[in-house]
């Protein structure tokens, strides 16, 4: 076992510096690339969960929990209706026990984890009913699940003694989530923008590093960035409330093309090849007025002046989700342009 400082439970996030964290798909290479992450100066490695694309997120953190020595570990995010809330609990006891004081829990309503098993994301009321069992469930509590009562009952050897203090970070933009998040989360993670008024408020996104005399229109750049631009494309099209597809650059067009897709399969279609790589179909999405617009991709001198920006706003940790064909690449760049690490 590999267990340090626990590194969510540093006193009061507005007390310190901006943290990093990384994040990866649940595969083989996410040990190595965790490990990696760690010896850059990253304090956090979320794992996403999207069961129909990745590898199973559990199985893989705790082989993250193995190869890493004291940096924050979990899923993020988690989508809840994936799993009985009390396979959820025990996975999360047991990641703790590997990895004491290490564990956190991002959760939200769904977007390809859902959408790849044909579902729509879930209700806010169902994620706040889950919320609610699942830190009851880790306090030791009776918990009601649908008509019935459950509880944790597992021996020492089996998980860690109850109460689990294991925080839950909600994962929220608009004001239905952000109630939740409010009432019940441990802390806050968005896109784009800053949330004020938590402790802990985490903003995600992605990019690359700008090498000297590079431009956002460089193949490398877009070869990196594509994966996760086209994804941004895919999420304004399934919940369009979120940004006006045909505006941003190729969006209307695009969706035609979309649209024409048969219903039946259409979602297997547009998310075989999210965040890793770019369809045929998605191309033409991939250009350098997109990654100016969408992504963090700069120099570091500006990428710097962007999450001084978002501190001001009220974050207090930065999610970075690399992609491209090198990710080692992407990471270690990360780290020497927001200065961590040493």
């Amino acid at each position: 076992m590999r267990s340090g400082t626990p590194t969510w439970r540093s006193g009061n996030y507005r007390d310190r510096v901006m943290d990093y964290s990384c994040g990866l798909a649940p595969g083989r290479d996410a040990p190595e690339l965790a490990a990696l992450a760690e010896s850059v100066g990253f304090r956090r490695i979320w794992l996403w969960d999207s069961p129909a694309l990745h590898g199973d997120i559990w199985m893989w953190l705790a082989l993250v929990a193995r190869s890493t020595h004291s940096v924050g570990i979990g899923p993020g995010l988690t989508v809840p209706s994936l799993r009985h809330v009390m396979v959820t609990a025990t996975a999360a006891a047991t990641l703790e026990q590997l990895a004491p004081g290490r564990t956190a829990i991002a959760v939200g309503t769904g977007f390809s984890a859902r959408l790849l098993l044909g579902q729509e994301p879930m209700t806010w009321a169902d994620l706040k009913r889950h919320i609610r069992q699942l830190k009851g469930l880790l306090r030791g509590d009776e918990v009601e699940v649908g008509d019935r009562v459950t509880q944790m009952l597992h021996m020492p050897q089996y998980a860690p003694p109850r109460p689990l203090e294991i925080p839950v970070v909600v994962a929220a933009n608009g004001p239905k989530g952000l109630r939740v998040a409010h009432e019940l989360g441990d802390g806050v993670m968005s896109v784009k923008t800053a949330i004020p008024g938590f402790d802990w408020s985490i903003v995600a996104g992605s990019g690359t590093v700008l090498d000297e005399g590079e431009s956002a229109a460089s193949p490398r750049v877009l070869q990196t960035v594509g994966p996760y631009l086209t994804m941004l494309y895919h999420y304004f099209y399934e919940l369009p409330t979120a940004v006006d597809l045909d505006a941003l650059p190729g969006g209307r067009e695009w969706r035609k093309e979309v649209d024409a897709v048969p219903e039946s399969v259409r979602h297997l279609r547009l998310h075989a090849t999210h965040m890793v790589a770019v369809d045929e179909r998605d191309r033409s999405l991939v250009t350098a007025e997109a990654v100016r617009a969408l992504t963090w991709t700069d120099t570091p001198v500006e990428l710097r002046r962007r999450f001084a920006e978002f501190e001001a706003g009220g974050a207090t940790e930065i999610y970075y989700q690399p992609s491209g064909p090198d990710l080692r690449r992407e990471i270690v760049a990360f780290a020497r342009a927001v200065g961590i690490g040493g």
